[in-house]
């Protein structure tokens, strides 16, 4: 089992960029698709972006794509959402996730099995 630890969230303006980390433990990291999920208060929680786990495919939801990207990093067991023209409707707080074995990062909440603490970001107009 994948466990995760996020950070990089904070308050910043509209227009900045933040780059969220998620740690992983596990030796197994390497062999799940992971994703990045948000939650805005009184909303569901929603898809970001996902990564299969041999990182060739990308898959993110369409109101970030152009600025938002994911990317992992298998030698720190870590992955990332570098978020680039913040919106103040991109204030969430944003999970990290991990998907299945040999998985390719769908959209698919039910596709990703643990979830890490959460980070907060908030964007002021």
């Amino acid at each position: 089992q994948v466990q995760m630890v996020e950070s990089g969230g904070g308050l910043v303006q509209a227009g900045a960029s933040l780059r969220l980390s998620c740690a992983a433990s596990g030796r197994t990291f390497r062999s799940y698709s992971m994703g990045w999920f948000r939650q805005a208060p009184g909303k569901e929680r929603e898809f970001v972006a996902g990564i299969s786990w041999n990182g060739r495919y990308r898959n993110c939801e369409d109101s970030v794509k152009g600025r938002f990207t994911i990317s992992r990093d298998d030698a720190k067991n870590t992955v990332y959402l570098e978020m680039n023209s913040l919106r103040p409707e991109d204030a969430a707080v944003y999970y990290c996730a991990a998907g299945i074995r040999y998985g390719e990062g769908s959209s698919l909440t039910n596709e990703y099995q643990s979830w890490g603490q959460g980070t907060q970001v908030t964007v002021s107009s």
